[in-house]
């Protein structure tokens, strides 16, 4: 299949500048002329850089970027809309010294983010002799500005669903009695970084009989076997963009047990996409999902959330669990994976990222769901 390298990618300066404006009406509204950004996500989305260390100070004029001497080049060619400064010296001392001299009074900061001993050593530095600037965290402010994804971060999306999709097909004929678990999930990562990905989205999971009960099992040398479930659950980044995607076969002609299971969660599944819709809040998602599975009788067995944002993050807001109350914003992309996992004997998850928008919701990992077992 065709992809787009991950090292090719263009970044448009508008879209950086559109991010940076609506963070500082936020900052406006707060009152907060300045914010100190230090999550690595968060300074890729706000100017393109990506290493993993750096410091982006955005106030009123052009942005900052401090970063050591590892990651002056790179930050120099990736960067958008920001000033570079090779700081070799702590990054925070290099940032204190500019607060002082600018005697900025007031600024905001990743408080989510930050360890205790970080914020007291770029709060020590910005004092000097004076009081130094008023601090206040912006709490989860970077995380909606991150909900709301555009045209551009939904098309990558979509083409790291479509790769992920594309490999779990390439990787169907494998599945059958006596591969090992570890030997498909390293299959399925090897495939997706062949197809063009910069690696998996998260640690790809094989988990067969009573292994697939546990919602997080890691693949293991264990071996498939007949007349059971297997659970995958994999996704990759491309361009920077996530996707997240669980099957579940079964292996053998199905058995009555298994097709009330896997038709319940796939009935579960289904509804709760077809009804996501801009303004639904996440908890009446999850509510959708936990209703059809409770007319089972199987509400007991789905253990966790029906679902989580995705997009430079695997796992970002909203969260789609019980009460949450955060509205779906036009934009917003969501995995919906119902579950449910029966100690002994094994579980069914079926997953798909999808897009919320006002024409109807649009599945991203666009593989098939039928047939579900290989006999």
């Amino acid at each position: 299949m065709s992809s787009e390298p991950p090292n090719d990618v263009v970044f448009p300066d508008a879209l950086f500048d559109q991010r940076r404006a609506r963070l500082r009406e936020r900052l406006e509204q707060a009152r907060l002329p300045y914010v100190l950004v230090t999550k690595p996500v968060d300074i890729f989305y706000l100017c393109g850089f990506k290493g993993s260390t750096g410091v982006l100070l955005l106030g009123p004029r052009r942005a900052r970027l401090w970063v050591d001497p590892r990651y002056t080049l790179q930050a120099r060619e990736q960067s958008r809309g920001a000033d570079v400064i090779e700081s070799r010296e702590a990054l925070s001392k290099a940032v204190g010294a500019w607060l002082r001299r600018a005697r900025v009074a007031a600024l905001g900061y990743q408080g989510a983010h930050l360890t205790c001993a970080d914020f007291s050593r770029f709060r020590q530095e910005a004092k000097g002799k004076s009081s130094g600037p008023r601090w206040k965290s912006i709490g989860a402010t970077m995380d909606e500005l991150r909900m709301v994804k555009d045209q551009w971060e939904a098309e990558r999306i979509r083409r790291a669903g479509a790769l992920t999709a594309a490999v779990f097909r390439e990787v169907l004929p494998m599945v059958k009695p006596g591969v090992p678990e570890c030997d498909l999930a390293a299959e399925l990562e090897y495939r997706m970084k062949r197809s063009g990905a910069e690696g998996p989205a998260f640690e790809t999971i094989v988990a067969s009989g009573p292994r697939s009960a546990w919602p997080h099992a890691r693949a293991s040398g264990r071996c498939l076997q007949g007349g059971e479930l297997v659970i995958f659950d994999v996704g990759a980044i491309l361009a920077n963009y996530a996707a997240d995607m669980t099957r579940t076969l079964y292996l053998g002609t199905a058995t009555g047990r298994a097709r009330r299971l896997y038709e319940s969660v796939a009935a579960a599944q289904q509804e709760t996409v077809q009804g996501l819709r801009p303004g639904l809040q996440a908890g009446q998602a999850d509510a959708i999902a936990r209703e059809a599975l409770t007319r089972k009788g199987l509400a007991d067995f789905f253990t966790h959330s029906t679902g989580h944002g995705v997009g430079l993050e695997v796992h970002e807001r909203p969260r789609l669990g019980r009460g949450d109350q955060t509205p779906l914003p036009a934009g917003s992309v969501v995995t919906v994976e119902p579950g449910v996992y029966v100690e002994g004997y094994g579980g069914v998850r079926i997953e798909d990222t999808v897009l919320v928008v006002e024409s109807g919701p649009e599945v991203l990992t666009p593989a098939a769901k039928e047939p579900w077992f290989i006999s």
